[in-house]
């Protein structure tokens, strides 16, 4: 499956490439190339939905620290982003901000901040714009309720994604491990395996 903003972009591209058969042949293979990279981008798999709190992006975990995992988004990862829980949208908000490269952690990005509420408390997914990542797109609304997994937005080309837990909770996975969106990362203290 393509994501939507996707199918646009090869729509696009394919009468591009249909004019070039017709006007200009070499230009051909390079719309080609461009088709192949823009469904390799905008790809939205399905994905099976683990338990606990799922991650809500793919991509390599580069930072914990409590209640918060910061996920790096390279350009060959679905950029995607999924609910971690199940709940109710809260808010969303959008923040203008600096725009660095993805893989660093920096102060006053480019964010939309999604905030969801659940029974066991508020969580909070938070999409960032790197330098090249310029556009996020959020598909969800105000007051919107959420099963876990369903799809929140997508940040365009490399980007991070944090994911704020409230008290009570734990993440399973660490530092330096690659994720999926809708893998479990975290559990609550309770159902934390004890060795």
């Amino acid at each position: 499956m393509i994501e939507r903003d996707g199918v646009k972009i090869l729509c696009l591209i394919s009468v591009l490439f249909l004019i070039s058969l017709l006007l200009f042949i070499p230009l051909s293979p390079i719309l080609l190339f461009f088709a192949a990279f823009t469904a390799y981008f905008f790809r939205d798999p399905e994905r099976r939905i683990g338990g606990g709190v799922v991650s809500p992006a793919d991509g390599k975990i580069d930072h914990i620290e409590k209640g918060r995992m910061e996920i790096f988004m390279s350009p060959f990862d679905c950029h995607v982003n999924r609910s971690p829980v199940s709940g109710r949208v809260l808010k969303t908000e959008f923040r203008e901000g600096r725009v660095l490269p993805a893989f660093k952690r920096i102060r006053d990005p480019r964010m939309n901040e999604i905030v969801i509420e659940t029974e066991d408390g508020i969580f909070r997914v938070i999409q960032i714009a790197g330098i090249f990542a310029r556009r996020i797109v959020c598909y969800v609304k105000e007051g919107e309720k959420l099963n876990k997994g369903d799809r929140i937005g997508i940040i365009r080309f490399g980007s991070r994604v944090v994911l704020e837990v409230p008290e009570g909770f734990r993440f399973v996975r660490k530092v330096g491990e690659k994720v999926k969106a809708g893998e479990t990362v975290a559990v609550k203290d309770e159902d934390f395996p004890r060795s």
